[in-house]
């Protein structure tokens, strides 16, 4: 198999899920890269501001990826879960005249945390983006801004999912 195509489906094994969401310190951009070493694959998120100045202009040169990844599904997991997102997304679902109860939208962003596990990468990816407007990553902190629309797009399907699972049952 050529080197080419045995990149592209390490790249296909493990996609890039903050790819086009991951900004640096400077508001550069951060692509996924990744290396091998003892024939090991290390993942991680470059800033474009270090491939293109150098890396000695940037402060945050190299993320690694998984580890950033596990960051920031576990603060989406967490944000999921607060009330302040609950009634907001509840609050949106009802200005769209869709009837449902605070209640079952808490229910059903709750059960996305049980849910999560058993996704396939890519439907993880898909997610990741519906919510996600950017991630900013500092020296020192990372700040999430969510999307409230794909919020309440996904806690549409997911309500819509748990009623199809009811009915079939």
């Amino acid at each position: 198999m050529s080197p080419r195509k045995r990149a592209g489906n390490a790249r296909a094994q493990t996609p890039a899920l903050l790819k086009g969401l991951l900004f640096g310190p400077d508001g550069a951009a951060m692509s996924p890269t990744h290396t091998r070493k003892s024939g090991r694959l290390y993942r991680y998120y470059i800033s474009q501001t270090a491939m293109k100045r150098g890396r000695s202009d940037c402060p945050v040169k190299l993320a690694p990826a998984a580890e950033l990844e596990r960051i920031i599904i576990d603060q989406i997991r967490l944000l999921l879960q607060t009330p302040e997102v609950i009634v907001q997304t509840w609050r949106t679902l009802r200005k769209q005249r869709i009837d449902i109860s605070e209640a079952e939208v808490r229910n059903t962003l709750v059960g996305f945390d049980e849910l999560w596990n058993e996704l396939f990468p890519a439907e993880q990816g898909r997610i990741v983006e519906l919510l996600v407007e950017r991630i900013d990553l500092g020296a020192e902190k990372l700040d999430i801004t969510l999307k409230i629309e794909g919020l309440t797009s996904l806690s549409v399907e997911l309500q819509s999912q748990t009623t199809f699972q009811q009915a079939a049952e």
